[in-house]
């Protein structure tokens, strides 16, 4: 059952949560140099994002005695999509605001934000796998 979990979690939620990245850089690998950029801030938003809703959805239907655990899990989710709304709001403040934002700076905020997002996610599906009780 752990491992059908598992696989489940990297094609459902990983890999659909990674096509707008892969589209991205198949798309700027086949079109002209300069046409469309290999990397995207909002990409990895929404890669977060995907990551963060689907554990709160997952940990919602898990049965167990550990509550603390589900709302610690479920919090961080919580602040994690906070963060990614406001790093949203600074994407679409710099498209029109080039000035004010540090777009470096912010790809690679983000691109670690996503990073560590992927981690927990990671660590909530190894714990929700080994878990014998489902609803």
């Amino acid at each position: 059952m752990s491992k059908h979990k598992k696989i489940k979690w990297l094609i459902y939620t990983v890999l659909v949560g990674l096509i707008p990245i892969l589209l991205r850089l198949l798309i700027h690998w086949v079109t002209k140099e300069g046409l469309v950029k290999s990397v995207s801030t909002s990409d990895f938003i929404s890669f977060g994002l995907v990551l963060h809703i689907s554990n709160i959805n997952e940990i919602e239907h898990l049965m167990t005695s550990d509550q603390s655990w589900k709302t610690i899990q479920n919090g961080l989710s919580i602040t994690f999509i906070a963060f990614y709304s406001m790093l949203f709001g600074l994407t679409l403040v710099s498209e029109n605001t080039t000035m004010l934002i540090e777009e470096q700076t912010l790809q690679y905020c983000t691109m670690t934000l996503a990073l560590i997002s992927l981690l927990i996610s990671c660590s909530v599906y190894d714990r929700i796998s080994y878990n014998k009780i489902w609803n």
